[in-house]
């Protein structure tokens, strides 16, 4: 029988989206306290609007004047984050140097601060949830082809507008892109949106021409190309009022985005602004990281793992390794080499990826996973040899 043909779609948005703005401002905040104070506790929100920016969230330090001083850098850390992603006054989007920036930071909560604190010093999760992570052999850097090819299509975007290249587009971006599959094979992509923020009074064809020819053409092969392929460049005409002048953006409101573009489930939690204790963003690392080295080990061509957790309980609740039918061994023997392999308690997966460190602040655009950024422990594929001697 032949394999099903069918189409899926996924998306991203440019560290210029209102949404990723507001994910990168918690996460330089969650960087502010960790360079201090490594073992702070954050849970930071923002988020922006016309001319307004509000940080907010609860916090606890050991030392207890770091509270203050990360509280009166807050408004300066929110501009430069503005600045550094290409804002510079009203008619871009925002205006980083008069634009309203509101701080209301709180301690955290004595009662979780007690129950997430075990004896002999070890962590309770920070919270229940249920964390997925995924890999698969599509792309080099093991992610499913459709996320992975629109991330890079708004980073494109992005280097081409910091470099001049092309100095007429805008911070606020959003990509798609359709892939046809014959089963779990990619057999091309179907279509390409690029909506992107631009000055005004720009001819729309001379505009899509140029975003198809220096941002399209370099990053979507032509042999992948469907006979019914269609680009579509600002399909709602033009796009010239953006960024917090044109939508609200909300931390933790692209969690899809973040992660594989809908190829697989997600857990609900978002990532930003939250310290490495809060299991909805490091215990989804580490089933990243557990899942990309099943792929590249070769157990598999495609792997889910769902790690869950209940707060205050150090261990996880369950785990699940699901290959599709694609594995070179049994699912369950999957989950016993994994439990032998890889630390899953909260304090485990902090130490074995490294997480006390101010990282985050870059996670915070163009996905969490599928990056060979430094600092992104959770893509090292290192555990091959330890996952077969605990196969024995």
């Amino acid at each position: 029988m032949n394999p099903r043909r069918h189409l899926f779609t996924s998306e991203s948005v440019s560290e210029g989206h209102p949404d990723k703005i507001a994910d990168q401002i918690s996460d330089a905040i969650l960087d502010a306290f960790l360079a201090e104070e490594p073992e702070a506790k954050v849970a930071c929100e923002t988020f922006v609007a016309d001319n307004l920016v509000v940080i907010a969230g609860e916090f606890k330090t050991v030392r207890k004047e770091l509270f203050d001083e990360v509280r009166e850098r807050a408004e300066g850390i929110a501009r430069q984050v503005l600045r550094d992603i290409g804002y510079c006054d009203t008619d871009t989007g925002i205006d980083p140097n008069t634009c309203e920036v509101q701080v209301r930071f709180n301690h955290q909560s004595i009662q979780i601060h007690k129950g997430i604190t075990l004896a002999g010093g070890d962590i309770g999760a920070g919270d229940q949830g249920l964390m997925f992570g995924y890999a698969c052999d599509e792309t080099p850097d093991l992610m499913p082809y459709p996320v992975w090819l629109a991330h890079r299509l708004v980073q494109k975007q992005a280097e081409l507008r910091k470099s001049g290249v092309l100095p007429w587009l805008r911070p606020d971006a959003k990509s798609q892109v359709t892939v046809a599959y014959e089963g779990q094979r990619v057999a091309g992509i179907e279509n390409v949106v690029i909506s992107t923020q631009i000055e005004r009074d720009l001819d729309p064809v001379w505009v899509a021409q140029e975003v198809a020819r220096e941002i399209v053409d370099p990053l979507v092969p032509l042999a992948l190309r469907t006979p019914g392929f269609k680009l579509w460049v600002n399909p709602a005409g033009p796009f010239e009022i953006g960024g917090p002048n044109g939508d609200t953006g909300l931390t933790g409101r692209k969690i899809i985005v973040d992660t594989y573009g809908g190829s697989c489930p997600h857990g609900g939690g978002a990532f930003s602004g939250k310290d490495p204790t809060k299991v909805d963003r490091s215990a989804a690392y580490m089933a990243r990281y557990i899942a990309k080295n099943i792929v590249a080990a070769g157990y598999a061509k495609r792997c889910l793992v769902q790690l869950a957790y209940a707060i205050g309980v150090a261990e996880p609740v369950s785990l699940l390794i699901d290959t599709y039918g694609t594995g070179t061994v049994a699912d369950d023997t999957l989950e016993v080499m994994v439990r032998r392999t890889f630390r899953l308690t909260p304090r485990g997966i902090i130490e074995s990826l490294d997480l006390r460190r101010p990282i985050y602040r870059k996670t915070a655009a163009y996905g969490h996973f599928g990056r060979a950024e430094p600092g992104f422990s959770w893509e090292r594929v290192d555990q091959a040899d330890a996952l077969a001697a605990s196969n024995g």
